[in-house]
């Protein structure tokens, strides 16, 4: 005995034709752009989203197909222009100013090096900022001079490059722990001179940096 799978239903919006509407049959569909100059329309898997597009109109409707078709990239496809071996580094904020935490990780493992938090109230600067010190400091403890660490932090690069941290966080919120962690960042930023390059991680390209905690 022979078993057919039933063909799924599908529903055609017309924008432009000879008589716009929704069409639960081909035939019907075919029936108002055969021949129509300029003819818009779509299938959709349900009658709720045929409804929700021929409502929106056809350019929503398509830029919207178009937008979920976009594939976000990998940084595993660009490992032939990542430096490798190296550390990557991050920081997430839970609202901002909000809940903070940072790591540090490996680029293509993602094995953890170091991960510090929550801690209570701070923003992502100084979170990032935070991860990018820490990893300096981290790796000059184990004697590793030579390893990169990239950051996708535009902010926190300024504020080391510059050497000076530019924030307004504590003028308006309280946190003591955060404040002496930042302090201690910034003195050692101040008396060390680390050799590690620093990289800026191409987010754009590459995807999200592997130290990114996922919560997009």
């Amino acid at each position: 005995m022979l078993l057919f799978m039933a063909k799924k239903r599908k529903y055609y919006v017309v924008w432009h034709g000879v008589e716009p509407g929704i069409y639960d049959q081909w035939d019907k569909c075919k029936a108002q752009i055969a021949g129509f100059p300029g003819a818009k329309y779509k299938s959709f898997k349900s009658l709720s989203e045929a409804e929700d597009a021929f409502a929106s109109g056809p350019d929503a409707a398509m830029f919207k197909t178009r937008a979920k078709k976009k594939r976000k990239p990998s940084y595993h496809e660009f490992l032939d222009e990542i430096v490798t071996p190296s550390m990557c580094v991050d920081a997430a904020c839970s609202g901002n100013p909000g809940v903070v935490e940072y790591q540090g990780v490996d680029t293509e493992t993602k094995d953890v090096f170091f991960r510090i938090g929550p801690l209570k109230k701070g923003t992502n600067n100084i979170g990032e900022f935070l991860a990018l010190i820490h990893a300096l400091a981290y790796l000059q403890g184990i004697n590793d001079h030579s390893l990169p660490i990239y950051s996708d932090s535009r902010t926190a690069l300024s504020w080391y490059r510059n050497k000076k941290v530019k924030t307004t966080f504590f003028d308006k919120h309280k946190n003591p722990e955060l404040r002496k962690l930042l302090n201690r960042a910034i003195e050692w930023m101040k008396s060390n001179n680390p050799k590690n390059p620093i990289l800026k991680w191409d987010t754009e390209k590459w995807g999200e940096i592997p130290a990114d905690f996922g919560r997009k």
